[in-house]
């Protein structure tokens, strides 16, 4: 998955990940960026192992957009198609903050209950459920405020 993924990098189709068309990675990542539900066309990350896991890969979205990122800076710079250092990294290109996303998906149910997002979506959710308040707009606007 991740050699596909990083072909457009190696073909010099694409500087970046989440601009490399035709890719699994594009999708997962604009996806994330938006606040969206991963692709129902992809085979969902599930996180790490553990008893009745569901189906899905046993792997965090964050975790393989870093470890595509790393690879993609791996390979050299003689060679054909690599991520250029200078870019950031893809996950403050996404606007994700690794200390918010740590809060997010370690303690995510303990803040979060009937819906999940930025602040912009959680109140839209509110006012199409006719709810008068939704649990986890305080955490809304401190974890995802750049979104």
């Amino acid at each position: 998955m991740a050699y596909v993924d990083l072909n457009p990098i190696r073909a010099k189709i694409a500087k970046t990940l989440e601009t490399a068309k035709h890719t699994s990675i594009k999708k997962r990542t604009h996806a994330a960026k938006h606040h969206h539900a991963q692709p129902s066309t992809l085979m969902p990350f599930a996180g790490s192992s553990r008893e009745n896991m569901p189906k899905g890969i046993a792997y965090s979205l964050k975790d393989y957009c870093e470890l595509i990122d790393t690879t993609g800076r791996c390979i050299r710079d003689d060679k054909a198609g690599y991520i250029d250092n200078t870019q950031s990294p893809i996950l403050e290109r996404l606007g994700l903050d690794s200390a918010q996303w740590l809060a997010l998906t370690t303690e995510f149910e303990k803040h979060f209950c009937y819906a999940a997002g930025a602040e912009q979506m959680m109140n839209a959710f509110k006012r199409h459920t006719h709810h008068q308040r939704i649990r986890g707009m305080g955490k809304a606007k401190e974890l995802l405020k750049r979104a």
